[in-house]
């Protein structure tokens, strides 16, 4: 995993919404987050969200915490949108606003276990690994082109910061 410090302008998206745990995530019978990526992509719920930036590029969102990552939160896996006229009713808005990442960058590897491994590292990381103190606002994964093969996947994790 490679890492950069990364400041991002605000950002608004469009898409779908679970709330879980990741203590549920661990049980196959509560985990939200499998069920609502297959939808999202089996359905192609993308082509149904108006005024995408950069269609193809879905960000895995986890926002809205009860505490850390060991609290509820909301899972929303959607794309960015230039703008909120014509949302759908079946469609979550969310807006993050301007913030710090600590943005990794995986090695290429088979999903699911690519992505897993890179959590399971960064909540083993202190904030000085991390390049500051979790933010707990909104954290997300980018899937792109460079993750469209599920054998041989590369993605980014942005984990939102706070800077000392």
């Amino acid at each position: 995993m490679k890492k950069i410090i990364e400041q991002l302008p605000l950002m608004n998206l469009v898409g779908i919404t679970a709330r879980t745990s990741n203590i549920d995530e661990m049980n196959p019978t509560m985990a939200k987050i499998g069920p609502t990526m297959q939808r999202f992509f089996m359905e192609g719920v993308q082509d149904k969200i108006f005024n995408r930036k950069n269609p193809g590029r879905t960000f895995a969102v986890y926002t809205n915490y009860e505490s850390d990552e060991k609290g509820a939160y909301t899972y929303f896996l959607g794309e960015e949108v230039t703008s909120f006229k014509e949302v759908r009713e079946e469609f979550e808005m969310l807006t993050i606003p301007m913030q710090t990442y600590s943005k990794w960058t995986s090695n290429p590897g088979k999903m699911p276990e690519v992505v897993i491994n890179m959590w399971q590292n960064i909540w083993k990381m202190d904030s000085s690994a991390l390049g500051g103190k979790r933010a707990y606002l909104a954290d997300f994964e980018i899937y792109d082109e460079r993750s469209q093969d599920p054998n041989d996947s590369v993605l980014d994790i942005y984990v939102g910061i706070k800077l000392k």
